[in-house]
């Protein structure tokens, strides 16, 4: 308590009371007859300063209490001076209120504080006088803003936090933008590459001659992909009309197959009612291998353990691309019915672009999970075959508005796929940094994107002004899913995709990410300040 403030409260509330019940009633003349005279030659003299107003601030607390006496009398007897005098006491609450303290700020709590302990009968007046109580409004009032703009300087903070956010990721979407000359080169190359090949399967190969055309999936056909154009993913589909299938263990994501035409030129490879998926991979991949002599520029790379691709790499300008080449199985049959509960996206996209997937066909490619020597019912995990879908994920991606004209020219933008490419670019970041999360893939994020689309459906959930709210929002999302080791395929809900991965090392992505969120991604700021350094 500062010393005006111990000054003011040595008086006793009884003694205070005292003071005011027998104030000077000549002094209270005297101040009201100036009052009335002032009011009559305010409309016939130019406007000056508020004599009033300045001898207010001089008043001891002795006549700050007959002022409010007066008050109160005026009040009773029908004074005119009553509305004037009230504006005079607003006036002077406002003008008196200046940091660091104000001493009629001070005077005005010592006297609420004072007023339980006043007598009963003074208590009773000051309740029933308008001045008084138009005083208290005015002084609540100016507290009431006073709150409300410190409410508002906190609503404010995280918005702030959320434009500075917005600012850096929109600076790396935009590093990570492709350049249309690298895009160009890139793709010209390739296609080249896979029309020769495609050739030369249909043409001098026994059982790859009836290849179809290349299905191009893969992040840089869903225009996904980014900073450059390295990365490209085919699959050449073998057609298989009469097929039969069984679930290879209980996830229903792999399956064994078995042909029934014998005029298939892959009915060569099967064995005891066993399509072998091992032996059709590897002979494939000879025969990629046999083609790609003829291309120089093209290098075969070694076999990945469980990875159904043909990779190749090239070197194109600066820039070195790789091409995954999928051998797979187009079946033309009802899906099977693991994915019944799965591709929720009615309320998304709607029922009728569901039914139309669902009358697609779906692919099935030579890929494993653990060890292939496993077995189950007599057949290798080797042998087994994975159900794949992502032709139907490249078109939920390039078609994902509820509106139709979603990131159109005459539509509205949106930021889900800003959001899936920030995503996919922090874990590859994460992952740079600590190996030990090289567990994880990008098909993690695409599927946590699919699932969040799902659950926020709306084109204005998605909005582009609002990257920083929605990429965090996504953020939470794969957290949650990490933290309970729980990421369900999109297309299967009984497959966990991350069963194959320790609690541990979730939760440990889970707190890398979350502190990401919450510094304000230093991983994405150390990017750009590196970029502008260059």
């Amino acid at each position: 308590m500062s010393g005006r403030e111990r000054h003011l409260d040595a008086r006793s509330p009884g003694s205070r009371a005292k003071e005011i019940k027998h104030a000077s009633p000549v002094e209270c003349t005297g101040f009201k007859e100036e009052k009335q005279k002032k009011k009559r030659t305010k409309t016939q003299e130019p406007q000056k300063p508020n004599h009033a107003e300045k001898l207010a601030v001089q008043k001891t607390p002795k006549e700050k209490a007959t002022k409010h006496l007066t008050k109160e009398s005026n009040e009773e007897q029908h004074m005119p001076t009553e509305s004037t005098k009230a504006k005079s006491c607003s006036s002077t609450a406002r003008s008196q209120k200046k940091p660091p303290r104000n001493p009629l700020k001070t005077q005005l709590e010592l006297e609420t504080a004072i007023m339980p302990e006043t007598p009963k009968e003074l208590k009773a007046s000051q309740a029933n006088t308008k001045p008084k109580a138009s005083g208290k409004a005015e002084f609540q009032t100016e507290e009431t803003n006073d709150e409300e703009c410190a409410d508002k300087t906190m609503e404010k903070m995280p918005k702030a936090k959320a434009d500075l956010d917005n600012s850096v990721l929109k600076s790396i979407l935009g590093n990570l933008k492709i350049k249309v000359k690298d895009r160009a080169d890139s793709s010209k190359v390739v296609n080249s590459f896979k029309k020769n090949l495609v050739k030369y399967l249909k043409k001098d190969t026994i059982s790859f001659s009836e290849v179809e055309e290349p299905l191009c999936t893969g992040s840089y056909y869903e225009n996904l992909k980014i900073s450059h154009p390295d990365e490209f993913d085919i699959m050449l589909p073998m057609p298989v009309e009469r097929v039969t299938i069984e679930p290879f263990g209980a996830n229903g994501a792999f399956y064994t197959v078995a042909l029934k035409r014998s005029s298939n030129p892959l009915m060569r490879f099967q064995k005891n009612d066993i399509l072998p998926a091992s032996k059709i991979l590897e002979e494939f991949r000879e025969n990629v291998k046999t083609f790609a002599k003829g291309f120089t520029e093209w290098t075969m790379t070694p076999k990945r353990k469980g990875c159904p691709a043909v990779t190749l790499t090239s070197q194109v300008g600066s820039v070195t691309i790789s091409l995954d080449v999928v051998l797979c199985l187009r079946v033309k049959s009802s899906w099977p019915s693991f994915t019944k509960d799965g591709l929720k996206i009615e309320q998304w996209l709607g029922s009728k672009v569901k039914q139309e997937h669902k009358l697609k066909p779906y692919y099935l490619v030579p890929k494993y999970e653990g060890r292939g020597n496993v077995e189950n019912d007599g057949v290798q995990a080797k042998d087994a075959w994975r159900v794949s879908f992502s032709h139907i994920e490249k078109d939920i991606i390039k078609k994902h508005g509820s509106q139709k004209t979603c990131c159109e020219k005459r539509g509205a933008n949106c930021c889900r796929k800003g959001c899936l490419k920030l995503l996919k670019y922090l874990l590859h970041l994460l992952k740079e940094s600590d190996s030990t999360f090289d567990k994880f893939c990008s098909y993690h994020a695409k599927t946590t994107f699919l699932h969040a689309c799902c659950s926020k459906t709306k084109d204005t959930d998605w909005g582009e002004s609002d990257l920083s709210q929605c990429f965090n929002r996504l953020l939470q999302d794969f957290e949650k899913h990490l933290r309970c080791g729980e990421l369900f395929n999109f297309f299967i809900p009984s497959q966990n995709l991350l069963s194959g991965i320790g609690k541990k090392l979730c939760t440990q992505l889970a707190d890398a990410i979350k502190e990401q969120r919450e510094n304000g991604f230093p991983i994405f700021r150390e990017i750009l300040l590196i970029h502008n350094e260059c």
